[in-house]
């Protein structure tokens, strides 16, 4: 071109993508090839390669599966296992790859003894303890490395971070047999001059400090940045969270403990406007914030109001109302139901609740609770209402009945006139738990278990006089892999105390639905009352369990997806009538029974969204119960979700 100038023109032409086409394994005895090779990460063409992409040839795989290779003899008992060589050949088309490793396998040696020699700033016969290889035994690479680990971690928890332990084999080829040494060099015991906090731009510096089980100051200990890196992930607010020792140019006894740190969705915001021939123009509002202004305290206000049905509340909790972690709930609630409570059986009801809650932390991981609540309400029931609420408002707290007269609206529409029965009543109830967690986070969980009892009584000089106690529970069980394998289970019971005739319709368990047996309609297991509707039962029993199907790294913290199995009911331990005519009543059974849980089995999803988790689950109820003319059969739902649920 002019100018003394040059256009170059590069023409690319991509042909197929080369497969892995075969990986042969040569040399070995002992072992097969499929067992050897279902471990690699480089896998030739099957129905799944498409997603995983593993049958895409990488050197930087190949050396991790040379690895692996190594471990899997070296792990048992083949001290002198090598590989030979490696071939990777590509055929002339350049579509297809062929790997071939070439290997000597040697002899299975055993441990003939195991020692510790260097410096011991831990007692010697301490360290022992976590010699996990011992003399007699074969021969294991990875007893070895979890060995260094355990002696590593254990020296890390008195500040020597950067402690070496070097295991050193002395073979004796003859006899088939290895002694293992562990030099120990703990080094400089080191100092953390700053802990730091990356990529925070919504929290407050003293929520995230105030986590901190390693301080500024002290000596570095890997268990207790471990646990700093677990409470802050616990925080429903933070999504991720990496940790890094950093040195100190210069000073070779003090480092820098970096936390990187991805925030999550705080707050929850929802609301609606909509119309039915029941509430009318119906107004609905809520909003939940853990975060709330970035200092770590949850502010909670739902606001629904209908022609109805209207419900106020306002919740604030702080989780340090001082420096020993004391976590503080202030509560206020105001509900005034005029029409459907329960399905769509009458049952007005209009309470005013004022509550106060504190928890109290035990040691690291369990905490005590105490709280106190006082509640007035005013309960109605009509012609309209299930003959089973209408016996209870007639025999608890204060009686009344009402007359309403007959209204004339004109045009022929007349209301007939109608006896309302109404009681009042004062609750003054006290609440006492204890629970533990060590689950490593809050939301999206994987690791640890959750314990939590909580019970509740109402005080002598109420009018309504009940206790109830509840249990739940909640643990995971790593699998292979990233497998995890979910157990949980809810045990809920209230009695009722003084010259109460039963809980209070409120006080009610109801199960089905997404947070117990799903496939079946919500909250419509169990007791049924005169109209076919849920009433709710005394006593409550669920469990589920989960297996968590592993998902892409950068969607852990935020979506789930599951294969679950659940399983529960609800009962009346006390006698259960179902009304039959004005004159009579019979009795039904809906106590305690195993062929009465109802059972599930299906798939679910969670995905984490700015407006909350969203749950989606398709489940098939296993045995459903279908109805024998007295008891009301139960109902199927097959496709259920929750959507913008608070945290």
């Amino acid at each position: 071109m002019p100018d003394n100038r040059v256009r170059v023109k590069i023409d690319i032409k991509e042909g197929k993508r080369a497969r892995i086409r075969q990986i042969n394994v040569v040399g070995n005895q002992t072992y097969s090839q499929e067992d050897i090779l279902e471990d690699f990460e480089l896998k030739t063409p099957n129905w799944l390669s498409w997603y995983r992409q593993d049958d895409r040839y990488s050197r930087e795989s190949l050396q991790g599966d040379l690895e692996k290779l190594r471990s899997y003899y070296m792990d048992r008992g083949y001290a002198n296992f090598e590989i030979d060589s490696t071939q990777v050949a590509i055929a002339p088309e350049k579509d297809d790859i062929f790997i071939t490793v070439n290997v000597s396998e040697g002899e299975v040696f055993k441990v003939s003894s195991v020692k510790l020699a260097g410096t011991f700033v831990v007692p010697e016969e301490e360290l022992k303890n976590y010699l996990l290889i011992k003399p007699g035994e074969t021969f294991s690479k990875k007893q070895i490395t979890n060995t260094q680990e355990l002696i590593q971690n254990r020296l890390g928890l008195e500040g020597y971070a950067f402690a070496k332990v070097d295991p050193v084999p002395t073979t004796d080829d003859a006899k088939k047999e290895v002694g293992m040494t562990f030099f120990v060099d703990p080094g400089n015991r080191v100092y953390v001059r700053h802990v730091v906090f990356n990529g925070v731009t919504k929290i407050n510096d003293e929520v995230l400090r105030r986590e901190m089980r390693q301080l500024e100051g002290g000596w570095l200990s890997n268990v207790l940045v471990e646990r700093s890196k677990q409470r802050l992930q616990r925080l429903p607010y933070i999504e991720k969270v990496e940790s890094e020792n950093t040195p100190v140019p210069g000073s070779p006894d003090l480092v820098d403990v970096e936390f990187e740190i991805k925030e999550g969705p705080s707050a929850q915001l929802g609301g609606g406007v909509g119309y039915s021939e029941s509430q009318s123009f119906i107004l609905n509002g809520n909003y939940a914030d853990s975060n709330f202004m970035g200092t770590g305290e949850r502010i909670s206000i739902d606001l629904n109001s209908g022609r109805y049905s209207k419900v106020y509340g306002i919740s604030h909790t702080n989780p340090y109302t001082n420096i020993d972690g004391v976590a503080r709930t202030l509560s206020f609630t105001y509900r005034d139901v005029t029409q459907f409570v329960s399905a769509s059986s009458d049952f007005s009801s209009e309470s005013l609740a004022l509550g106060v809650d504190y928890g109290y932390p035990l040691t690291e991981y369990q905490g005590l609770r105490i709280g106190f609540s006082a509640q007035r309400s005013s309960l109605i029931t009509g012609e309209g209402s299930a003959d089973q609420a209408r016996s209870w408002v007639r025999t608890n707290g204060d009686y009344r009945q009402q007359l309403i007269p007959e209204q004339d609206y004109g045009g022929g529409f007349i209301v007939p006139s109608t006896t309302l029965d109404t009681t009042q009543f004062d609750t003054f109830e006290i609440v006492a738990g204890w629970s533990y967690d060590s689950r490593n986070r809050a939301l999206f969980a994987d690791r640890g278990m959750r314990h939590s009892l909580s019970l509740s009584y109402t005080l002598p000089f109420s009018d309504v006089q009940y206790a109830s106690a509840n249990y739940d529970y909640l643990q995971f069980l790593p699998l292979i892999g990233r497998w995890t394998l979910a157990f949980g289970a809810e045990v809920g019971y209230t009695k009722e105390l003084g010259g109460t005739t039963a809980p209070p319709p409120y006080r009610n368990f109801f199960a089905g639905g997404p947070d117990t047996v799903r496939g079946y309609r919500e909250s419509r297991l169990g007791p049924k009352d005169s109209f076919g509707n849920p009433y709710g039962g005394d006593l409550k029993v669920a469990a589920r369990a989960e297996l968590i199907i592993p998902t892409p790294e950068k969607w852990q913290a935020s979506a789930r997806a599951t294969v679950f199995f659940d399983i529960g009911n609800v009962f009346s331990i006390n006698k259960f009538y179902q009304f039959t005519g004005i004159d009579g009543v019979t009795p039904v059974d809906y106590k305690f029974g195993y062929d009465k849980l109802r059972q599930s089995t299906g798939v679910a999803v969670q995905w984490l969204a700015p407006l909350g988790v969203f749950r989606f689950s398709y489940a098939v109820p296993l045995n459903p119960f279908r109805g024998d003319g007295l008891n009301f059969p139960d109902e199927e739902e097959r496709f259920q979700f929750t959507i913008g649920q608070a945290f």
